[in-house]
């Protein structure tokens, strides 16, 4: 009985699921991070300026939630534990889609050149 409920589950996911020509990319998820704001939204510009320019699709860019480190420190070594120094890093990012891009799409993302600091995951979805 546990596999037919399992064969059943796995037809309905099938069935939800966009199916896509072979070797078609239906989106393309782009994930931008940086720790200063002004880089990061200069680069989302570009990543958008470059899709719009083949005539893709593209929905954002979202901002996500800020990611913040804090780290406190004792100012001093030894005594004074009540003198103590508090830092930050804060982590912003955001997400563009870009939906049913073409090979030319793709092929000028991947030649874009970015500031240094701004992380990017792409995923093929």
């Amino acid at each position: 009985m546990a596999t037919d409920t399992t064969k059943k589950e796995t037809k309905a996911k099938e069935a939800k699921a966009p199916k896509a020509a072979s070797g078609e990319i239906n989106k393309l998820r782009i994930r931008v991070r940086a720790y200063e704001h002004k880089i990061l939204d200069a680069s989302i510009k570009q990543i958008i300026d470059t899709a719009l320019r083949f005539d893709a699709k593209v929905v954002g860019p979202i901002p996500l939630p800020t990611e913040i480190k804090k780290y406190t420190v004792n100012r001093s070594t030894f005594v004074y534990k009540d003198a103590r120094e508090q830092f930050e890093m804060r982590m912003h990012k955001r997400v563009v889609d870009i939906l049913n891009p073409g090979p030319k799409v793709v092929e000028a993302l991947t030649n874009l050149s970015l500031p240094s600091g701004v992380n990017i995951d792409v995923k093929m979805m």
